[in-house]
């Protein structure tokens, strides 16, 4: 017989996503945590959106937070997934 610890985030009663680490768990509640926080500041733009599309394109910034940063630090969108992907070589002295 296997025991399985699982992590579960539960937001106002309602269980949202199960995991198998405390960090993945704390990191999707962190996560939501952003979304929240982003979906007034969404809703108080001039775009007149519907409550149900400022939650959509908060969670989406919450979930992609990195290149957001990134981008409102000014790094253009390939130049910060370049940095990502490849790693820097060492330089070798001949």
């Amino acid at each position: 017989m296997a025991v399985i610890t699982k992590f579960v985030v539960v937001r106002e009663g309602v269980e949202k996503m199960t995991f198998t680490s405390k960090k993945e768990a704390d990191a999707y509640d962190k996560m939501l945590d952003i979304a929240d926080q982003l979906t007034p500041f969404v809703a108080n733009s001039e775009l007149e959106l519907d409550d149900n599309v400022c939650e959509k394109l908060a969670f989406y910034m919450a979930q992609n937070k990195d290149e957001l940063f990134s981008l409102l630090k000014g790094v253009a969108p390939s130049a910060a997934k370049t940095a990502k992907k490849s790693p820097k070589k060492a330089e070798t002295k001949k």
